[in-house]
This record gives structure tokens, sequence and C-alpha cells, in this order.
């Protein structure tokens, strides 16, 4: 608009110079027309004066447009940089919490580590069937799967973990338990000799174990699936004789009872 301003009075200038000659013949003198052409100057100093602000004015409100876009580009530009820097900042936050994840888990591992080290270096006191003795970490975990295996009626398996464990630990103290859940998984599969011979065992090793009663009268189940009542009655009596009060015993009377 100021541009558009500036060309109009150029043209209203240059108008009043080309109509000056006319005037100063109009006003037939010289006198006239030297006032006439000292108005006209003065006209043309002032609309020259207005037309110089308005052309600074311009200049002014066209520097301040372009200070305003900079700094609007600087705002963004910063406002980039600061997005760029949180994404950065939200990255390293998530790196640290993955890097204290993982050195929390490496903590633990090395904790169950030495755990396990320990374990094994030290044995531990375990308590089963009411005997008391010592046994490391692996032993008790391959004696404890064994068990799971038999509870869960995988009698076929639990016969071959039972089996392995007591080749790997001839001396443990888990073997009585051993062989008595060895020999019920023997009876499950039906071998019956097998387990009548590992149940023997049991007792020739600790007659008194808690499950020597129950050993015994496991024997004489097996004799009665292999059809031999005289076996099974001869067992039954002994089982009588050296358990009376064991519920096994009670269990053996009433089946002597029967077979007789």
């Amino acid at each position: 608009m100021a541009a558009a301003r500036f060309l109009l009075a150029a043209v209203a200038v240059a108008a009043s110079l080309a109509a000056a000659p006319a005037r100063a013949q109009l006003f037939g003198g010289d006198d006239e027309a030297r006032r006439a052409i000292i108005e006209l100057r003065q006209r043309l100093d002032s609309q020259r004066v207005q037309m110089e602000r308005q052309i600074e004015d311009l200049r002014r409100a066209t520097e301040e447009n372009g200070q305003l876009r900079r700094s609007l580009l600087d705002l963004q530009t910063q406002i980039e940089a600061l997005r760029g820097e949180l994404a950065r900042q939200r990255g390293q936050d998530e790196q640290i919490a993955r890097d204290v994840a993982e050195l929390q888990r490496l903590q633990k591992d090395m904790v169950q580590g030495v755990e396990d080290r320990l374990r094994k270096v030290e044995p531990a006191k375990v308590t089963l069937d009411g005997r008391e003795f010592s046994a490391d970490a692996t032993e008790q975990r391959e004696f404890d799967a064994a068990l799971a295996v038999f509870r869960r009626g995988e009698f076929p398996a639990a016969q071959v973990a039972f089996t392995q464990f007591l080749q790997r630990y001839p001396q443990s103290g888990y073997r009585p338990s051993a062989l008595f859940w060895l020999g019920n998984a023997q009876y499950a599969n039906r071998d019956y000799r097998g387990a009548i011979g590992n149940f023997r065992s049991l007792l020739a090793q600790a007659p008194d174990h808690a499950r020597a009663p129950e050993a015994v009268l496991s024997i004489a189940n097996c004799q009665i699936e292999l059809k031999d009542s005289a076996g099974a009655r001869r067992t039954l009596d002994e089982l009588v004789k050296a358990y009376p009060q064991s519920e096994a015993a009670a269990a053996a009377r009433e089946r002597l009872a029967r077979l007789r």
C-alpha cells in the first residue's frame, strides 16, 4: 500500500511540473510566476518529506517483519532442539532402566550361583521318613524330581529316575526311601520280582526305617501277585511279629485271615 501511494504522489508531482509554465502565463508576470513556482516547490517538498516518511515507515515495517520472521524461525529451531533433547533424554532414561534391570538380573544370578556353590560345598541337613542326614543341593533336587514323577503316576519314568539316582548316590541318606519308592514303581509296572528285591534291600540296610513295615507288606503283595500264597503268609506273619504296632501289621492281620 505504501508503494502505491508513493507512485501516485510521483505522478502528481510530474503533473504539477508540467503545468508550471501554463500557470506563469496565466498570472501574466514574473512575480506571479515566481510565487507559483515557490508554492509548487513547497508542495513538492512537503510531498517529498511525506513520501520519505512513508518510505521510512515501510522500511521499518519491513525490517520489523524480517526480525519477527527471524525470531519465529529461531523459536522454531529452539523448539525442535528441545524436542530432540527430550527424545534423547527419554531414550537415555529407557536405556538406564534397561541397564538397571540387567544389573539386577546379573546380581540375582550371581547370588544364586554363589548360594548353589555353597550348598554344593556345604551339604544341608535333611529330614525324611523320620531320619536326619546330610545331602547336597543336586542330590536333593534329583530325589525330589524322581518322587514328583512317581506321584504324577508316571511309573516307568519313575522307575528309571530312582534307578539312576541310586546308581549316582550309592551312599546317599536318601537310599532307603529311594529303594522303597523304586519298589513301588516296579510293583505298579508289574515287575514284582524286581520290587521284592529292592524292598528286601531296604529292610537289610535299614530295618528300623519308617517305611520298613510298608516294605514288608509290599513284599507280601508282590508274592500274592506271583501266586505265592504260602510265601505271602510267611511274610505277613513276619510283619505282624516284627512291627506289631504298625498300621501295616493291622493290614497284614486282615489279609492273613483271608488267605487262611
